[in-house]
């Protein structure tokens, strides 16, 4: 085929990007053509999101694009979960959007539950329960007399919302809307019965459409400002996780993935969701894939841990780089595992110092409290490569076919140290890559939405020809 160019919009807490991706029968290449900040405003004690300022910045690297006269076959967009826009009878956006991180939830499920059982909204949804997920920040919001919700007619999710934005059309795309903890997983509906508790109508969410789904093009304004004509806007996998699962090189089904970064998300792609009490009691959640399908996985705590400690570190002077920190854990190498800990324990959600709550945690706990930096480094480790394995073993429980390979994607694919940990602990193979998971599983299913691959697996197979992957063998 001659080449291709497709526009990726990908958005983290912290930053977003606007990719070109140009694709041919050979392989798919990425260029950053925008890098930007995103940041929280806090406002008298709230926390927004300033989706204006992603707007400009979205269509700064649009512009670019259009600058050089590349011709896009279209645009999508990817973002976190959870939060929302609400948008008056005229159009307007209401308000900015509030932020996942406002304190006002919390405690707010614990009253939620009071009307509606916590294992009944489990059970009605199949995503873990979090403070922060879009049912308990409409109850918050609702309690509070927030006047965007008052006087809003529509509630868009980010990405969505952002799509709106350049054409004026408003959709709920499946895999975002499965983060709120109000859809039904089987109808993949909004569930109403969870939304009149929380003051709002069904009525306010646009039609739910899957990811490839055209959303229209740019509006005139748009399409003159940036340059690039009326190029069509996809509804992509919205949820950035959804994205990236999209985006694993696996070769069949019997693969368990791991989305590493900061936060660890580690799951299965499932047919139907998996609702059960063992899911329940394993806080394990059902979240929306590429064609209709359930990401089963848990939310670990990942590279959290290391990064604290990197923060406390370097107020002290000892400003250790990570090839630093690998040659650190190198020393510890010979020594016998230490004792491990369990990174998702609540001592290490938001410490003031890592270290210190680290070593707090082993004397509470009757463990051996490492001895030094280094030793701190390889606890991380050891504990993160087994609450892997621990992890691998409750989904292999619930997974039809026997999971042969785990593919870990995002950022910590390149850490080949704790890569290889995970490869022995788990027992199986660890393919790591691709690092820009994300932006692959993006371009990728508006490659499929424009006709040039037919399937999933085409998608992955596609994938595996344009990257690099590295492989680690478990050793006995």
């Amino acid at each position: 085929m001659t080449a291709q160019h497709f526009l990726a919009v990908d958005l983290g807490a912290t930053s977003g990007r606007v990719i070109l991706a140009t694709l041919t029968d050979e392989k798919l290449d990425l260029e950053v053509l925008h890098r930007f900040p995103n940041r929280l405003i806090e406002i008298d004690g709230k926390y927004y999101w300033n989706i204006y300022a992603l707007y400009e910045d979205i269509l700064q690297g649009l512009s670019e694009a259009g600058k050089r006269q590349i011709e896009v076959r279209s645009i999508g967009i990817d973002t976190w979960g959870v939060d929302f826009v609400h948008v008056a009878e005229d159009g307007t956006l209401c308000a900015l959007p509030r932020a996942y991180r406002d304190p006002y939830t919390n405690g707010v499920p614990e009253e939620y539950f009071e009307i509606i059982p916590r294992k009944e909204v489990y059970a009605r949804t199949g995503i873990q329960i979090m403070n922060f997920n879009s049912l308990f920040q409409l109850y918050a919001q609702h309690k509070e007399g927030f006047s965007a919700l008052k006087n809003g007619k529509k509630i868009l999710f980010v990405p969505d919302a952002l799509s709106y934005l350049l054409t004026g059309k408003m959709v709920c795309e499946y895999t975002i809307l499965s983060t709120s903890q109000f859809m039904n997983p089987v109808t993949k509906q909004v569930d109403e019965e969870l939304l009149k508790v929380a003051g709002v109508e069904k009525e306010r969410f646009p039609e739910v459409v899957m990811p490839g789904a055209k959303i229209g093009k740019l509006s005139p304004t748009v399409a003159k400002l940036t340059g690039l004509g009326e190029v069509e806007v996809v509804a992509v996998a919205g949820h950035d996780t959804g994205s990236a699962v999209a985006a694993v090189p696996a070769e069949d089904e019997c693969f368990a993935y791991l989305s590493s970064g900061t936060w660890s998300l580690m799951g299965v792609e499932l047919q139907h969701p998996e609702i059960t009490e063992e899911s329940f009691a394993m806080n394990f959640t059902n979240e929306g894939g590429v064609d209709g399908t359930t990401r089963f996985l848990k939310n670990i705590t990942g590279m959290w841990l290391l990064e604290q400690c990197r923060a406390t570190w370097k107020k002290e002077g000892k400003d250790y780089s990570y090839p630093e920190l690998m040659e650190m854990m190198k020393t510890t190498v010979a020594t016998a595992p230490a004792d491990l800990l369990d990174p998702d324990a609540k001592e290490f959600a938001a410490p003031t110092n890592m270290p210190k709550a680290i070593t707090a945690y082993c004397e509470a706990n009757g463990k051996s409290v490492p001895a030094s930096d280094a030793q701190m480094v390889r606890l991380i480790f050891d504990s993160l490569a087994a609450k892997y394995a621990e992890v691998l073993g409750k989904l292999q429980q619930v997974s039809p076919v026997k999971l042969n390979t785990l593919h870990v994607i995002g950022g910590g694919a390149q850490n080949d140290l704790l890569n290889q940990m995970t490869a022995d602990a788990c027992g199986i193979p660890v393919v790591a890559g691709p690092s820009e998971a994300t932006a692959l599983g993006n371009v990728m299913v508006q490659a499929r939405a424009a006709g040039l691959v037919d399937t999933l697996l085409d998608m992955r197979r596609y994938i595996r020809r344009s990257i690099e992957t590295k492989t680690y063998q478990p050793r006995k």
